[in-house]
């Protein structure tokens, strides 16, 4: 009686490798191991841009909306005027900043002025969307203040108006140069209102990341924006900056709470709350359908073991006459098929690092090769392709595919293990 072997012995370990290493009688099974290495490898690969791609695009889309916006708006309820609109603006708007600005977890809140007018400069027109806000409010804003991209003195806003990149080349105007705001709510006369019109001179233009910001948003100092628009002693909304954005939910009750009755809340999830979920269907559909892709790339695992299978019958069948066990048969094959799983995994792991940690040299030559134009922010409005490389997607994506990798091993090295010694050496 054949004593037990220890599972993964070094002579099932020797084995394996001699039936991995190629022969030129078998060049089918060793073409087979390496069409399953690349499946895997190309797989993983894949995988492992496609999370970090994904969590690089919801990683920009939130920091420049957090960055360029208002985390939590508060506005008031408004009354219906003469005319049927409704007027929200805000008179006691400096008490209840103030009240907002007390509440633990919040960095600033600042008054608003918001309106859309046309703007004009060097015979060309544009739509703005136009903040009006105090100077050192503006100054706070990461996204707009902290731009690296920014030409100008963001100190002399006070003395001027700020312009977003993509708008300022709209209207073909630099720093020093004049922009004409044109507002059809200007003043009443007895033959209707006469639009406003008023110049100022460009001092800052900034770039938020976001081609839909930059396209169509300016500053105007918040003093500057009352007498414009008519607004004086009031603004339209104030704009709240917290701590931990990710966790407005929670601070919006104590918001509400501070602002006092008749106001109402609105928190940049719901502003993008629709785009965030969208982009959570889209990362699990990606997910599942770049998970069957490795699937069908460790199928190729099965095709090559089972090929190895059928050549190796011979030696099958002496290495059990010898007294090998079944169990000991099934594991030189798991190995051969496992060795395939992991070294592909390995390759694609390292292979998709090195592409989200490179992404922005590999995807400049793409597009140099392409002649530009590969990425326009138009149409995705951001600027440039990112990625994130996290842990737990490398994991994620190692796990699925050692998972796959194996579970399909498991059959082709059974089928191995049960194989009759005697019908093996029948016909040899």
């Amino acid at each position: 009686m054949a004593g037990k072997t220890a599972p993964f012995a070094a002579f099932e370990w020797m084995i394996a490798w001699r039936y991995l290493r190629a022969r030129r009688a078998e060049g089918g099974v060793s073409t087979m191991t390496w069409i399953s290495l690349i499946g895997i490898t190309l797989a993983v690969f894949a995988l492992i841009a496609t999370l970090a791609v994904r969590s690089g695009f919801r990683a920009e889309f939130v920091g420049t909306i957090l960055g360029a916006n208002a985390h939590v708006t508060v506005y008031s309820f408004g009354e219906v005027d003469a005319s049927g609109r409704v007027d929200r603006s805000m008179t006691e708007f400096d008490d209840m900043a103030a009240r907002l600005a007390e509440v633990p977890g919040v960095t600033r809140a600042a008054p608003l002025i918001r309106a859309q007018v046309m703007g004009a400069g060097q015979g060309r027109n544009s739509g703005i969307d136009l903040y009006g806000i105090a100077a050192a409010d503006f100054e706070s804003l990461p996204g707009i203040a902290g731009s690296d991209a920014a030409l100008g003195d963001i100190s002399a806003f006070g003395e001027g108006i700020a312009l977003g990149s993509g708008l300022a080349r709209e209207l073909g105007v630099g720093i020093g140069d004049k922009i004409r705001l044109i507002s059809p709510d200007g003043v009443k006369t007895a033959f209707g209102t006469s639009p406003r019109i008023n110049a100022y001179d460009v001092v800052f233009i900034f770039s938020a990341g976001r081609y839909d910001i930059d396209r169509t948003r300016a500053y105007l100092p918040f003093d500057e924006a009352q007498v414009f628009f008519n607004k004086e002693n009031t603004a339209d909304e104030i704009e709240v900056m917290i701590e931990e954005p990710e966790a407005v939910d929670r601070i919006t009750p104590v918001l509400l709470q501070a602002a006092g009755p008749g106001s109402q809340v609105w928190t940049w999830r719901d502003a993008s709350g629709g785009f965030l979920r969208a982009l959570e269907v889209e990362d699990n559909v990606m997910f599942i359908i770049l998970s069957i892709l490795v699937l069908i790339a460790a199928m190729n695992i099965v095709s090559g073991l089972i090929m190895l299978v059928k050549n190796k019958g011979r030696d099958i069948g002496i290495l059990r006459t010898m007294g090998l066990s079944e169990g000991s048969v099934l594991r030189v094959f798991f190995i051969c098929g496992a060795s395939t799983g992991i070294a592909g995994t390995l390759m694609g792991v390292i292979l998709g690092s090195i592409f989200a940690l490179y992404i922005d040299p590999i995807f400049s030559f793409v597009n140099m090769m392409m002649g530009g134009g590969v990425w326009d922010p138009a149409i995705r409005g951001i600027y440039a392709l990112p990625a994130e490389l996290h842990l737990d997607d490398v994991l994620s994506a190692t796990a699925l595919s050692l998972g796959l990798s194996f579970v399909v091993t498991i059959f082709p090295a059974r089928k191995a293990a049960r194989m009759n010694p005697v019908e093996a050496l029948r016909y040899e």
